[in-house]
């Protein structure tokens, strides 16, 4: 036996495996290529990238649309030629898929009936090209691609039917069937690894006919395949009514082809809730069904008592067909920490079930590379980025604390990360979209959920307990479950060697942000001088002699300021420095004294802030002022790179928690002056900016001398979303808080008897 065969019967070792993001879906006549949007379609060397984080197996793409888009005699194996064997050279295992998300060549679809044998061609001349290759996904989750595709309209041929979607089903399954006998008679020892979505759907009591019907629906794609479905399979007669024949469906039962591995999918979305009463559930959650309104929200996000989570699922798995089973896609779209938290629960609930007796053999960590606008089901190229294990926004991947976490689980070494001790949004009180639904059906057994909990998790000290960014940290991390104590400068003066010593040997931190200092620019250049640099420099040093004699993680910030605007591009992390104040000056001095006393710090460079929950920030500023009629002065001859508060604070977050260090420029990513960040505000939030004065920066009396440029860039990723993207979230909260106050001050009052 292959000892880097993944599909053996189970041990006490669950294996884990990887997966790359391959989608090749089409919209219209547009296709759209994740491993295009990745970068792996141009870089072999990621090859060694996946190798690294210890899977045993891989799903890996040799697509038919790619590869033979214009037919097999026309293929071009030049691309899987070279990443096969180099995957089966370090002992990766490929599980070659063959259509993902996909309907083909543009010379069929899903619904065409030459696509089996079109499909079964293909799929013989890859078992030629490669006779080695055992595992195959011919289609990958059947039964989801043909609801997309055939009853939600979201994917070509986007039906919107019943009999599209059955269409759609029994093309591909019998494609499937086709290609693994072409491939068998290559190789018959070829192993099928059927993915599919491990969906499951509760609901009110009115909603029950539809959940039924939904549960059982999901087996279809694995049910044909097994030969299950005849006349006394629960759903025949929905079959019949959606146009199949019972030939074609009873060919199944002739020409079975069961999964040898059942790859089962599981996301936040994959369990619904079904309810009758629309009218408590936003818009976008409301749908109807065979005439039927109803709300159709994913359960976390409405159950005050949460699901157990996959576990169960597994279980009905196994017991309905008996096939070994692996979690083929195992991956959230969420902030690192809850990302690690998910695969950590899908890791012990696999284990928990396998130790019960069930055949399962792996979990999978899906999106390698991420994935791109799956939050819009990848109908659009939005840019939207969800990282997994690798990081592609800069020049080469980088690798995130998930890959980290994959290297421990592969190699069973102890979880080591401490943000791993809470818990995950999906098991948090404020994780409802709607107000929460009590019910019997999902009752979660939280046993045994992590690998280690904590009564007193390893917390972040946060220095600036008064200051914008120190309470955006305590709120963000507040938010994100992250353990934290915000330190004002009585409880840890970050100049006072003594003070320091004393809150890290206190609160025992894993990391210390330093979110304070000195922020008053102008009076820096006079009377302010030598205490700009007392908070700016040497507090900043201080912080990195303890961090590294305490093994503590530290994150600092820096400014724009370091640069003179000498430039005619946005700055990257490796220009020279060469501040124009004393304040830069602070901020350049202390970049080189923390990084030589700790070179594993982390200094955040960033520019002018805006954010909702600062009423004295620019922007809020500007609105106001213009909005109401004021006359607002704002520099036009000052380039900056307007940064929004919450996704900074996210961001600088993520990187801390992925353990990075140096230098980075963290920007929304655009360079304007103050004048047109004022304007384009205006016009965002549909205000005329009659008022707005353009004037020089020397007419502001600003005693210190400010960059005429000063915007930033990154050499090492563009990590923040874009300006617009984060201008509009501002407004949506800024109405959103005003709202409030306006409800508020309308309530009636209340007094005291």
């Amino acid at each position: 036996m292959n000892l880097n065969n993944p599909i053996q019967p189970a041990t006490s070792s669950l294996q884990l495996w990887g997966g790359l993001e391959c989608t090749v879906n089409r919209v219209r006549d547009n296709y759209f290529s994740q491993m295009d949007r990745n970068g792996h379609a141009e870089r072999l060397q990621d090859i060694e990238r996946f190798a690294s984080l210890g899977i045993r197996a891989i799903r890996y793409p040799v697509l038919w649309e790619r590869t033979a888009p214009d037919g097999v005699d026309k293929a071009d194996w030049s691309w899987p030629d070279e990443r096969l064997p180099a995957l089966q050279r370090l002992g990766v295992t490929p599980i070659v898929g063959l259509v993902h998300h996909g309907s083909g060549p543009r010379h069929t679809s899903l619904v065409s009936e030459d696509f089996p044998e079109k499909l079964a061609e293909y799929a013989g001349a890859v078992a030629r090209r490669y006779p080695w290759v055992e595992y195959y996904t011919p289609v990958n989750e059947i039964c989801t691609t043909a609801r997309f595709s055939g009853l939600n309209g979201v994917w070509y041929p986007h039906g919107n039917s019943e009999a599209t979607f059955i269409r759609a089903l029994i093309v591909q399954c019998k494609a499937t069937v086709l290609s693994m006998r072409e491939i068998r008679k290559v190789n018959p020892d070829a192993k099928l690894v059927q993915t599919d979505d491990l969906s499951r759907t509760y609901g009110t009591p009115e909603m029950a006919e539809f959940a039924n019907f939904f549960n059982e629906r999901r087996w279809l794609g694995w049910d044909m395949l097994c030969g299950k479905i005849d006349q006394d399979h629960a759903l025949w007669d929905y079959l019949l009514e959606a146009e199949a024949t019972p030939e074609e469906l009873l060919w199944f039962k002739d020409n079975a082809c069961p999964p040898d591995i059942m790859g089962v999918n599981y996301y936040a979305t994959s369990e619904r809730w079904l309810d009758h009463r629309i009218e408590r559930y936003p818009e976008n959650r409301r749908t109807q069904y065979r005439g039927v309104p109803h709300a159709d929200i994913e359960c976390p996000r409405v159950l005050a008592t949460p699901t157990p989570g996959i576990g169960p699922l597994l279980q009905e798995t196994w017991e309905r067909y008996g096939l070994p089973i692996a979690i083929t896609e195992a991956h959230i779209d969420a902030n690192r920490e809850d990302q690690m938290r998910w695969l950590l629960e899908i890791w012990n609930a696999a284990k928990k079930v396998q130790q019960s007796g069930a055949d399962v053999r792996a979990v999978t960590v899906w999106a390698l590379l991420g994935s791109y606008d799956w939050n819009c089901l990848v109908t659009e190229c939005r840019g939207y980025y969800e990282p997994g294990p690798f990081d592609v926004r800069g020049p080469q991947p980088r690798p995130t604390a998930v890959a980290s976490m994959m290297r421990e689980l592969a190699t069973g070494r102890p979880l080591s990360h401490p943000v791993l001790q809470g818990q995950g949004w999906w098991r948090r009180p404020g994780r409802f979209f709607a107000k929460p639904v009590a019910t019997r059906t999902a009752v979660a057994d939280i046993t045994d959920r992590g690998a280690f909990r904590s009564t007193f998790p390893q917390p972040i000290l946060i220095s600036g307990a008064t200051g914008t960014l120190g309470r955006a940290f305590a709120r963000i991390c507040e938010r994100r479950n992250l353990a934290y104590h915000v330190l004002t400068r009585q409880e840890m003066d970050i100049a006072d060697p003594a003070s320091v010593e004393a809150a890290i040997v206190r609160y025992k931190p894993w990391a210390v942000i330093n979110a304070g200092g000195y922020v008053r620019v102008d009076d820096a250049e006079g009377e302010e001088a030598e205490r700009c640099m007392r908070e700016n420099t040497h507090g900043p040093t201080v912080l990195a002699l303890a961090a590294i004699r305490h093994g503590v993680r530290l994150m600092t910030f820096s400014s724009d300021l370091v640069f003179d605007g000498s430039a005619d591009r946005p700055y990257v992390e490796s220009d020279r420095v060469a501040p124009l104040g004393v304040y830069g000056r602070s901020k350049a001095e202390a970049e080189r004294r923390v990084l030589d006393s700790d070179p594993q710090a982390l200094v955040i460079r960033t520019s002018a802030f805006f954010g909702p929950w600062d009423e004295h920030n620019f922007v809020g500023q500007a609105l106001d002022a213009i909005g109401s009629g004021r006359p607002f002065a704002a520099s036009a001859d000052q380039v900056v790179s307007p940064t929004y508060v919450p996704d900074l604070v996210n961001v600088a977050l993520d990187l801390l928690i992925d353990k990075e260090s140096g230098v980075w420029h963290l920007t929304n990513g655009e360079a304007m002056s103050w004048a047109e960040l004022a304007r384009r505000a205006c016009a965002a939030a549909g205000i005329e900016p009659a008022t707005l004065e353009e004037v020089g920066g020397d007419t502001l009396g600003q005693r210190a001398p400010r960059p005429a440029y000063s915007a930033l860039s990154s050499e090492r990723g563009m990590l923040l979303p874009s300006f617009g993207d984060a201008l509009g979230r501002y407004l949506n909260e800024r109405e959103v808080g005003e709202r409030a106050v306006e409800k508020e001050e309308a309530a009636p009052a209340h007094y005291a008897s």
